[in-house]
Formats: structure tokens, C-alpha cells, sequence
């Protein structure tokens, strides 16, 4: 396998591959939705979710140097079939996640040829494929180059115009045009016996996936012990800063019945610059929110790969599927994961509404994702008792109550999420309310289904010879 220990993620790039992995301006509208009720719901979701994983995936990259990422952490504790559950929870739910910022990308994309084609079911399906495969042919290179190109992308497409639109909105303000959102005790609180109200915590806890995710990379890291914590600090501030204010931006702006899940960000942008008689600079702006959208997907492409690679060789998998190109990358992986894609983006063929297929290929995504996270943090817990007198470079604050506390809150935000999730929406066409639910839980058993088999295929494989455990570490 290549090692890219020499190019040496630093602090900068490793902080930038995690907020351009979580941080997305697609997120912003499905936000935006919730007006100035989103305040209340960002703060709790970071409270009860963000913070404490980021804090676990801090311990625990810092801890464990050697390997990284959820398999390595849950094998640690509970063993390797655990193990290959939490992995396969990750990987697999990026399969649905990808065709809804894929759909952001075609719908960005159709401001520079017709806004209209937007809403084109066709359209953004042809797009959907080309990108994915064209960026699965990217990662082929490895992570060195991934890695160089997310961070690119984080500043130019993300932190840019995410900045840009934060600006913008406040010189609306300033000019004395109207917010279509208004900050009053009864706004900004929501009426927490609503069920409507806390559906909205799907779409946020949905733009905080991902923290633990480039842990999995620990061994191309420059001094991981110290990075990794370091980097994982500088995301949580980027993230939570740029994702209320962009999502406060375009709740301003944009009446919440026209704002749109795929393009609201160029209807906020659009509206922006005509009003300063500056339309010339969308195709520029369009642009760049392009190249934001393909870095956070590099991200997402390889690194989940990686960690089912690691479950591959300990024989979880077929021999095919351990396969690894000249520069260490699960190339077979790579290729049947955008087949798969490919099959999860005519979701948009079917759903009655471009809207209602975004909203649940999402809310699949966060209840299968969320499951993984109540692994993990069930997982920070116990290997603070199983390896107690194991060296924390990093150690969540409080001694044994600090831990407890950390998880529990994350474990209280998982099963909040889990919960809602299968509420339908309220204002988004997603069908009648009975089909949306069994398309919904089919969805998550399909998902979930091929977990028993590839339990079954290993208890097979070890009448068979495959590399053993030790085998495995030194690779």
C-alpha cells in the first residue's frame, strides 16, 4: 500500500478535508427552511451531536495512531463483526447521500446553461452520473491528490462564497430591504410539542455527518496525536459559524415557499446581485460553488472506501474486492460503489417531486449514518475502561464523568434524530404520507440487508485461508 506519510497532512489541509467533507453550501436551503427557528436548532444539534463527535474522534485518533477510523475503534472494543457493521453503515449510507449533493451540483450547474433545467428529473440524473464517475476516476490517484484537491476546493468553493453570501446579507440589511424571517422570543424558541418543528433537526444533524470520517487516513497525518485534535477544533468553528449564517443569509432573503432544495443557493445569489445590478458575476459565482461541491465529495468517495477496505481484509469480502491500484486505493471498491450510486440516483426518476426525492435520500442517509454514531459513541465509553491505562494524547475532560457525559449527549441526539426521521415532512411533496413510509423503511431494510450475508461469508472464509489479524496491522 502507498504511504503519503511524507507529503505529511498538516493541520491546515487535514481541517480542510473534514469542513470540506461536512461544510456544504447544499446544505444551506434545506436549513434555511426553518427561518429563525434554525438558531435554536443548530445550537442543540451541536450540543447533543457536533461537539461530542468531535471530541470522541479526538481521543480516539489521538489514542490510536497505528490504524484509524470506526472499524479500527469498534473492532478495538467489541470485535471485528461489530466492527464490520459500523463501517458498512457508513459506506452504505453515502450511497443514498450522494445523488442529493450530486443533485445540488446539477442543479448549480443549470444556472449556466437554464435555471430551468433545475427541475429536470433527466437532467440532473445525467449529471449525477458523469460527476460521480468522473470523480471516482479522481480518487483512483490516491489521497495525496484527493487530499490537495479537497483543500483547494474548501477555500475556493466553500469558505469564498459562503462569505460572500453572509456579506451580501447583511448589506441587504443595511440598505433597509425587508427579512422574511423576524427574531422574536416565540421565533427564535420553537414550539418543542410540534412534531413539524423537530423534523427540521434531520436536515441539520444531516449537514453535521461526517467528523470521525478522515480519521481513517491517521497514518498520512504529520504528528496525529496533535493534528488531528487541533483539526478537528478549527472544523467544529469553520462549520457551526458558516452554516448558521449562510443558512440566516438566504432565510432572509428568499420567501421560505421559493426556496428550493437543489438550486436555493443560486435563487439567494441570483436575487443578490440583481438587486446590486450585478448579474454579470453569477456564471463566476456558479462556478466556484461547482468546485465547492466536487471537493466535499472527493472526501466522501474515498474515505469510507478505505475503512470497508480495512473490513475487506479480515475477510468480510471477496478477494476482488481487496484489490488496491499503485497508489494503495480500493480501485474494485471504488468502481462497484458508483455502479451502486448510479442504481441509488433514479430515486429522482420516481419521487413525485425533485424536493421530495432530495428529502429522502437524505433522511435515509441520517437514519442509517445516525446508527453508526450510536456505535461509536457507546464505543468511546468502553475503551476508556477497556484500555484505561492507554496514553491520550488528547482525553475529553472530566475523567470518567467526561466521558459518560459527552456520550450520553451524543447517544441523546442520535436517538432524537432516529426518531423524527420518520416523520414525513410537512411543505415538502413527498407523496402520500403511507407510501413515503414504506418506501422509507423498505429503503433502510435494503440497506441494512446485506449485513448478515457478509457475516455468513466470513464464517466461511475462516475454514479458508486469508490473512490473520496480525497480518492485517502490519500492511
Amino acid at each position: 500500500m502507498q504511504n503519503v506519510k511524507s507529503a505529511g497532512l498538516g493541520i491546515f489541509m487535514l481541517a480542510m478535508l473534514i469542513t470540506g467533507a461536512i461544510d456544504s453550501i447544499r446544505n444551506l436551503p434545506a436549513t434555511a427552511l426553518f427561518g429563525s427557528s434554525l438558531i435554536f436548532f443548530f445550537v442543540f444539534s451541536s450540543i447533543v451531536f457536533l461537539i461530542p463527535a468531535a471530541l470522541v474522534s479526538a481521543e480516539l485518533s489521538s489514542t490510536w495512531t497505528d490504524r484509524g477510523g470506526i472499524f479500527h475503534w469498534v473492532k478495538l472494543a467489541f470485535g471485528e463483526k461489530p466492527a464490520f457493521l459500523a463501517i458498512w453503515l457508513q459506506w452504505i449510507s453515502n450511497l443514498v447521500w450522494f445523488p442529493t449533493i450530486l443533485s445540488f451540483i446539477g442543479g448549480t450547474a443549470a444556472y449556466l446553461i437554464d435555471p430551468t433545467l433545475g427541475q429536470n428529473k433527466y437532467f440532473l440524473v445525467s449529471v449525477i452520473l458523469i460527476t460521480f464517475w468522473s470523480l471516482t476516476f479522481l480518487n483512483l490517484k490516491g489521497i495525496q491528490a484527493s487530499a490537495k484537491f479537497a483543500s483547494f476546493c474548501a477555500v475556493t468553493g466553500l469558505i469564498i462564497p459562503i462569505s460572500l453570501i453572509i456579506l451580501l446579507a447583511l448589506i441587504w440589511l443595511i440598505m433597509g430591504n425587508p427579512s422574511h424571517i423576524h427574531f422574536t422570543s416565540t421565533n427564535i424558541i420553537p414550539k418543542l410539542d410540534n412534531s413539524a418543528n423537530w423534523i427540521s433537526l434531520t436536515a441539520i444533524m444531516t449537514a453535521f455527518l461526517g467528523m470521525e470520517l478522515a480519521t481513517v487516513h491517521i497514518k498520512d497525518v504529520k504528528n496525529a496525536q496533535k493534528t488531528f485534535p487541533k483539526a478537528l477544533f478549527i472544523s467544529v468553528i469553520i462549520i457551526l459559524s458558516t452554516m448558521i449564517l449562510g443558512s440566516l443569509a438566504i432565510a432572509m432573503v428568499l420567501p421560505r415557499d421559493e426556496i428550493n432544495l437543489v438550486n436555493g443557493v443560486m435563487q439567494a445569489f441570483t436575487n443578490f446581485f440583481a438587486m446590486y445590478h450585478m448579474s454579470w458575476i453569477i456564471p463566476v459565482i456558479t462556478i466556484m460553488l461547482l468546485i465547492g461541491s466536487l471537493g466535499g465529495i472527493v472526501s466522501w468517495i474515498i474515505s469510507p472506501t478505505k475503512g470497508l477496505l480495512q473490513a475487506a481484509q479480515y475477510g468480510f469480502m471477496p478477494e476482488f474486492l481487496k484489490k488496491e491500484n499503485k497508489h494503495g486505493v480500493a480501485s474494485n471498491l471504488l468502481i462497484l460503489q458508483s455502479i451502486l450510486v448510479s442504481i441509488a440516483c433514479m430515486a429522482f426518476l420516481f419521487m413525485p417531486s425533485i424536493n421530495g426525492s432530495y428529502w429522502l435520500l437524505t433522511a435515509l442517509n441520517t437514519q442509517v449514518y445516525m446508527i453508526m454514531y450510536v456505535l461509536m459513541f457507546i464505543t468511546g465509553i468502553y475503551l476508556r475502561y477497556k484500555f484505561a491505562k492507554q496514553d491520550r494524547p488528547f482525553k475529553i475532560p472530566g475523567g470518567k464523568f467526561g466521558i459518560w457525559f459527552v456520550c450520553i449527549l451524543g447517544l441523546i441526539g442520535c436517538v432524537i434524530t432516529l426518531t423524527v426521521g420518520f416523520i414525513p415532512p410537512s411543505g415538502i411533496n413527498v407523496g402520500n404520507a403511507l407510501t413515503y413510509e414504506i418506501i422509507f423503511c423498505s429503503g433502510i431494510f435494503v440497506m441494512l440487508l446485506p449485513v448478515p450475508f457478509f457475516f455468513a461469508y466470513k464464517d466461511r472464509s475462516e475454514k479458508k485461508f486469508y490473512p490473520s489479524a496480525a497480518q492485517v496491522e502490519n500492511t
